[in-house]
């Protein structure tokens, strides 16, 4: 049986249903639950015990038994509508198809469009769309596309983009469940990249460029209508971010003074790749003053070490992204992107003194007692596991300003290449771009 809070009730019912349980028995605590005494909970727990007991007690229902696992396949629908900017619009935000802003209406004939540049055969599926497990076939990744106003040379960053959130190390059933605000962010390097206009330079996260706008809101809208990723439903983020309708950029690699994050991953200057990253907002780091090295790193690593970040509980990949004047002077004195990443690793701690009494006794010893119990209060708290997890890209405009990207913790990147069905790299010839 299921044990959970009042906010979870819808999330426990869809993922019994879709996981072939419909009648599993769930018993409902008042929330909250986390954060709070424990004497709170036990009292809780108690005035359930009845509940709890009998819902155990129960014989399942038979359609517990009969009901199997499924990959939703779909149809296309007719839809009445008057015009496609007034009653379709409403009809779709009405089904809870749409993240809220005026879309592309996906007609057949708009979509069999987009799937001519998709380099794969249209009965491909990439798989299924955690947590609601809707098929990712060409078709129906190629309608979100033209929803978010794609143009056809952009669905390959799309396809490449899915098949990479799906993998799973990326544990995308995390990130479209979880009450954290992460969102995924893409990151584009290679030769598409410049071809297609994806944007790495100033303004990097802001309004304006097209391939950035409507590729990262694909992906939104494909969480949404594929793995059934619907606010305060299935998406229990308490406070989301703006990068969850679109978030989406380039490295800016002509101006990087290393090597990108592609070569990083073991990919030839020919292919391009679009990385995905389970990612929070990104925080500025304002530094005009240093002109050492030493003196950028010491501003960055001292805005890095936060307490309240996933990462100092759950560690993962915490991205930094250099701007580059910042990189400029950092690669000035010969550091590599290795020592960066080391320096990140060995500065970018917290001390456990920074943590409340209560974070220290509830999360610290209590999940990590091999690292904190009877530790003073001094040791450090690394925000990964190792230097090598920690990623450093360069982008952005003029002026000295980076970005800190914690990410959700229990996600790793991945890198997909964006590839035909026969692992050619696409060309940027081909796209029309």
């Amino acid at each position: 049986m299921l044990l959970i809070s009042t906010p979870f009730v819808a999330l426990a019912r869809s993922q019994s249903r879709i996981l072939g349980m419909p009648a599993l028995p769930v018993a409902v605590l008042p929330h909250p639950i986390a954060g709070t005494p424990i004497e709170t909970v036990i009292a809780k727990l108690d005035a359930a015990f009845d509940e709890i007991v009998a819902r155990l007690a129960s014989p399942l229902a038979d359609e517990s038994a009969s009901a199997g696992r499924s990959v939703e396949q779909g149809a296309w629908l007719d839809i009445a509508a008057a015009d496609e900017w007034t009653d379709l619009q409403q009809a779709f935000v009405d089904r809870g198809w749409s993240d809220g802003l005026p879309f592309v209406p996906p007609t057949e004939q708009r979509v069999a469009a987009m799937q001519r540049h998709a380099g794969m055969p249209p009965d491909r599926v990439l798989g299924a769309v955690p947590p609601k497990m809707g098929a990712a076939t060409l078709e129906k990744i190629a309608a979100n596309a033209v929803m978010a106003g794609c143009r056809p040379e952009h669905l390959p960053i799309v396809l490449a983009a899915v098949d990479a959130m799906l993998a799973p190390a990326f544990n995308l059933y995390g990130l479209q469940t979880t009450t954290h605000c992460v969102a995924p962010l893409l990151v584009v390097n290679g030769p598409l990249a410049g071809a297609l206009k994806v944007h790495a330079g100033n303004n990097l996260f802001g309004p304006g460029p097209w391939a950035n706008g409507v590729i990262g809101r694909a992906i939104r809208l494909v969480l949404l209508n594929l793995g059934g990723g619907k606010p305060g439903e299935i998406d229990k983020a308490t406070m989301g971010h703006p990068g969850k309708y679109t978030f989406c950029i380039a490295e800016n690699e002509a101006v990087s003074p290393w090597p990108g994050l592609r070569a990083d991953r073991g990919f030839g200057a020919e292919v391009s790749t679009v990385t995905v990253i389970g990612a929070e907002a990104p925080h500025n780091i304002n530094d005009h003053e240093s002109t050492t090295a030493r003196g950028v790193l010491k501003m960055i690593t001292g805005t890095m070490a936060q307490t309240g970040q996933n990462n100092v509980y759950y560690a993962g990949e915490p991205l930094l992204i250099l701007c580059p004047e910042h990189a400029a002077t950092v690669a000035s004195e010969g550091l590599s992107k290795d020592d960066v990443k080391r320096i990140l690793y060995e500065e970018a701690r917290v001390p456990l003194h920074c943590f409340s009494a209560e974070n220290i006794e509830r999360r610290m010893l209590r999940k990590f007692p091999e690292r904190y119990k009877d530790r003073p209060l001094d040791t450090p708290v690394t925000i990964a596991q190792c230097w090598e997890d920690m990623m450093v890209i360069v982008a952005g405009g003029p002026g000295k300003h980076s970005m800190y990207v914690p990410t959700f913790g229990g996600t790793r990147s991945v890198t997909r290449a964006v590839l035909h069905s026969d692992g050619r790299p696409w060309l940027a010839s081909e796209l029309g771009a």
